[in-house]
């Protein structure tokens, strides 16, 4: 099993920045593509972004791309998201999760690929 822990969220203004983390626990870190999702009040939960094992790929929600960045350090077993230029409606619960996966090269959007989940970090961006 993997257990995942985020932090970093909390209240910031549009605009502004904001870098989450997600500690991994367990079995081997590297072994797992790593995935941030967020679910906003009243919204299904939805893909923000991925990397893959090794860390050279990666892809982003339409919504977040070339303003969030996804990244990993396997010898701390913790993936980043960092935030910039947020808006209002980045504002939501974002969770991060990891895949089992057995090439290094592979990323997944879809969440049902994913069998390991963080209990999620509140994000608010104000107007």
């Amino acid at each position: 099993q993997v257990q995942l822990v985020e932090s970093g969220g909390g209240l910031v203004q549009a605009g502004g920045s904001l870098r989450l983390s997600c500690a991994a626990s367990g079995r081997t870190f590297s072994a797992y593509v790593m995935g941030w999702f967020r679910q906003a009040p009243g919204k299904e939960r939805e893909f923000v972004a991925t990397i893959s094992r090794s860390g050279a790929g990666t892809n982003y929600a339409d919504s977040v791309k070339g303003r969030f960045t996804i990244s990993r350090d396997n010898a701390k077993n913790t993936v980043y998201l960092q935030m910039n230029s947020l808006k209002p409606e980045d504002t939501a619960v974002y969770y991060c999760a990891a895949a089992p996966s057995l090439s290094a090269g592979y990323y997944y959007t879809d969440p049902s690929r994913y069998a390991y989940w963080g209990q999620g970090t509140q994000v608010t961006v104000s107007s």
